[in-house]
């Protein structure tokens, strides 16, 4: 099965590895935009300096049709955190940029075939000093060349690692997403020196177990970890300490659902390793194939497109998973960000419950016992408390219910369809 398995990489390299032209087309591209970018810092007298992030930095840039391009412009220390966007904006005013809102604001500028996004930081001397995790980028990169330095197959692998988790829709920590960044992925295949050993690793993982993993052994042992760093950030199935900052864990985002969606791809492919494990299919194609009473349900929001929108529309996503659990047993769920149409869609298989028992008052509560019997026909008394049983809403009621609440409003949905 191995060698079954390495032929398939060895295929899939070939077509996600960009040819010496290709390459270099990038590189020249990149390279005459960060001049640009330097000369107006120059001319400015502003102290900072650029440099190139990303998978291009790294070596491990995939073949797609579009690229994306980190550039990062490191500001000195003395210019506050506050107004470093500003400043990264009025440097590119005559060119035609475009402002994405976050953390901290950043910047994208399409040329030809590149997307790049100019990510204002702060310089410092060590991860203990930033003020925002972009400013953590330069060390992150800095680390990955070392570890591809010390072994060359390194950057193949990372190669697959993205490819095969982007096909499964678990790429992007993103929290319309809640999956591997790619810096996480590059840690994962570095710690365990291919992808076939994390995708092994990841199928071996026992329900609830949690991965710990602290390659520079910052600390002790397991229980340390767990001691010394943030309990908020300490729920994700792995837990990987950043060898370059031992206070954070990247892997923080990873959510179980996207992790059990990961590892379900991992057990198969081992079972029948294939080429199709690398290809992203239409989800909803899929899923229609398979099941022939898949309820679709689409939403829109007006907010921003990327990961605003994104995180507004997946957390509709799941208010509306909780209303639906009232009524039904939902037995397959999927929620797909499209950020060209800025909508989310929410494939459902859903098994309508039987009855549902509604909780009512005590029946020493009488003014309130005779507001829940008006409001409930099929009212009984059980160990001294009122109950009522009620047929539960369809799908169709529950949406039309939910279009007419203020709620909607609320988490900026503009319009919620329903299809079936």
């Amino acid at each position: 099965m191995e060698d079954k398995i390495k032929e398939v990489f060895a295929r899939q390299v070939d077509l996600i590895k960009l040819s010496e032209k290709e390459q270099e087309k990038i590189e020249k591209e990149t390279e005459s935009f960060v001049k640009e970018l330097e000369n107006k810092i120059k001319k400015k007298r502003i102290k900072a300096e650029v440099f190139v992030g990303g998978s291009l930095a790294k070596g491990t840039i995939i073949k797609k049709q579009n690229y994306d391009i980190d550039i990062f412009v490191r500001f000195d220390k003395k210019y506050q955190d506050n107004e470093i966007s500003n400043m990264l904006h009025k440097l590119m005013s005559n060119m035609k940029v475009k402002r994405i809102h976050g953390s901290r604001d950043y910047f994208q500028i399409k040329r030809k075939s590149i997307l790049f996004e100019i990510v204002p930081t702060i310089k410092i001397a060590k991860p203990t000093e930033a003020k925002n995790v972009t400013d953590l980028s330069f060390f992150h990169v800095n680390y990955i060349k070392n570890q591809i330095r010390k072994n060359k197959r390194l950057a193949g692998e990372i190669m697959l690692a993205k490819s095969f988790c982007h096909a499964q829709n678990c790429y992007g920590a993103e929290s319309y997403i809640l999956g591997f960044s790619g810096y996480a992925l590059e840690l994962l295949v570095s710690y365990y020196k291919s992808l076939l050993g994390f995708i092994k690793a990841v199928k071996e993982r026992r329900d609830k177990q949690q991965i710990i993993l602290d390659p520079e052994k910052f600390y002790k042992n397991k229980q340390e970890i767990l001691l010394n760093l943030n309990e908020a950030k300490l729920h994700s199935p792995i837990v990987f300490v950043d060898p370059t900052f031992k206070e954070r864990n990247v892997l923080a985002a990873l959510s179980s659902e996207t992790f059990n969606k990961f590892k379900t791809a991992c057990t198969q492919f081992l079972k029948s390793p294939s080429k199709k494990f690398f290809e992203k299919q239409n989800l909803q194609e899929k899923l229609r194939k398979r099941y022939k009473n898949l309820i679709i349900i689409e939403a829109k929001t007006n907010k921003q497109k990327g990961d605003i929108a994104g995180s507004k529309l997946k957390k509709f996503y799941e208010f509306l998973m909780k209303k639906i659990e009232k009524n039904y047993i939902i037995k397959i769920k999927e929620f797909e960000y499209d950020e060209s149409k800025n909508t989310g869609k929410i494939y459902l298989i859903l098994k309508q419950k039987k009855a549902l028992v509604i909780a009512g008052p005590p029946i020493t509560k009488v003014e309130n016992l005779m507001s829940f019997k008006k409001k409930h026909k099929n009212c009984y008394i059980k160990q001294g408390k009122a109950y009522a049983r009620e047929k539960p809403k369809n799908i169709k009621e529950t949406i039309n219910e939910l279009r007419k609440d203020k709620i909607l409003k609320e988490m900026d949905i503009t319009e919620v369809k329903l299809f079936q």
